[in-house]
């Protein structure tokens, strides 16, 4: 069944207005029709059941009908990503939200290989791999921030996976192993690496664990997702799945 993500308040007996894009997408795309039923979620109160309850080309209402799910957020895993060139960073944040990632934090690194990103569309991507993977929420999409502004008001309660490919650090899984699960980050960096001050900066940080990826170099997209999918297997949520 179709599922969308809407910023609505969901509960039995409201009507939704879809955006244009999600109009266009379920009357003239998918051909839905006066009816057909929808899954809803935003979040917040979980996934609902809706019905077509008026359908044109241009408008489209859906009536909410009963919940299906109650609200269930992962673990609490951000994913701080130096900003690499705009297909990379849009497949690190559709995966991101595939893997199970809260929030998604594009830094400006020394060796950056850009400095803006468009962060409405990132975020159009993260909902739209939100609703095609049952997740109940879609990740936050923070605003472009220096690496430098994240790190110093680092308290440390949060802990730091530091995918360091330039110094010595114990293999991922097996660091991760002997930690404890709780709040945490991922840090990838540029294509070119974290400057040498940098890393000494990141490795100084309370609550920093460098880890290795492996022998080979990867690139930035890759490492987001092994280092992710690596977390997710140790401390996050699918251990129970």
């Amino acid at each position: 069944m179709i599922r969308l993500f809407v910023s609505d308040t969901l509960e039995a007996d409201v009507q939704i207005v879809p955006s244009r894009g999600q109009t266009h997408y379920l009357m003239n795309v998918m051909r839905l029709g006066v009816g057909d039923e929808v899954l809803l979620f935003n979040g917040r109160d979980g996934e609902w059941r809706a019905r077509v309850a008026q359908a044109s080309k241009r408008d489209c209402r859906l009536l909410v009908l009963v919940r299906e799910r109650v609200q269930a957020v992962g673990p609490d895993l951000d994913l701080l990503v130096a900003l690499v060139k705009r297909g990379r960073l849009e497949t690190i944040v559709e995966k991101a939200a595939e893997l199970g990632a809260r929030r998604v934090r594009p830094v400006i690194t020394e060796r950056a290989n850009a400095d803006r990103a468009n962060i409405a569309r990132l975020a159009a991507i993260a909902i739209e791999a939100a609703e095609q993977t049952a997740r109940m929420d879609a990740p936050e999409i923070f605003g472009v921030q220096s690496l430098e502004s994240v790190l110093s008001g680092w308290s440390g309660v949060r802990r730091l996976m530091f995918c360091d490919e330039a110094g010595e650090a114990a293999p991922a899984a097996g660091a991760l192993a002997g930690a404890a699960s709780g709040p945490w980050s991922i840090l990838i960096g540029p294509e070119g690496g974290f400057s040498p001050a940098e890393r000494a900066r990141i490795r100084a940080l309370p609550g920093a664990l460098p880890v290795s990826l492996g022998p080979r170099i990867l690139r930035a997209d890759t490492a987001a997702i092994a280092a992710m999918t690596l977390w997710q297997a140790v401390l996050g949520d699918w251990r129970g799945a």
